[in-house]
């Protein structure tokens, strides 16, 4: 709290005579507010415990390791500069999915085939957030074995040739 030191009144000695008024002191007990202050800190640490990030591994080969892998095991993902995402198997015509039934075709297509890998191209000018709901999707999935590849002009020729 504050407190003001206001001192005695002092009486008049001489009339007419004007006199310095005395300065007042002022006091301001800083307690409350260490108190406040002690109380915010220990709430910030406590809430920053709580906020952990979320990442997740990926683990990346060196620039020369090549692998061949058959292609009745590689399933496409591409998704285009609007969002839109279409899959093929191995060398099928590639067909467009919503993002709410993708799950679900990633997990029958596991089933049938535990040797699945993925092949994500994203399109240049798609957005970072379409590239996270994939990756979302895989992981909820379970599915451990993809890869991402460069969006070439070969799949932006096939995309436009099924679009329209």
């Amino acid at each position: 709290m504050a407190g003001v030191d206001v001192g005695a009144p002092k009486a008049a000695k001489g009339k007419g005579k004007r006199k310095a008024k005395k300065r007042l002191n002022v006091r301001i007990d800083m307690t409350p507010m260490v108190d406040v202050v002690m109380l915010l800190i220990t709430f910030f640490m406590l809430a920053t415990v709580f906020t952990t990030p979320q990442t997740m591994e990926i683990n990346i080969p060196p620039d020369e390791a090549k692998v061949e892998v058959a292609e009745s095991n590689l399933m496409t993902l591409r998704i285009n500069a609007t969002g839109m995402i279409f899959w093929n198997m191995a060398m099928e015509p590639p067909q467009a999915i919503e993002l709410k039934s993708l799950r679900a075709l990633l997990v029958e297509g596991l089933k049938k085939n535990p040797k699945l890998i993925i092949l994500v191209k994203v399109q240049r000018d798609g957005t970072y957030g379409a590239m996270i709901d994939i990756m979302d999707e895989l992981n909820l999935s379970s599915i451990t074995r993809f890869s991402i590849a460069p969006f070439t002009e070969y799949d932006k020729e096939l995309m436009q040739k099924i679009s329209g």
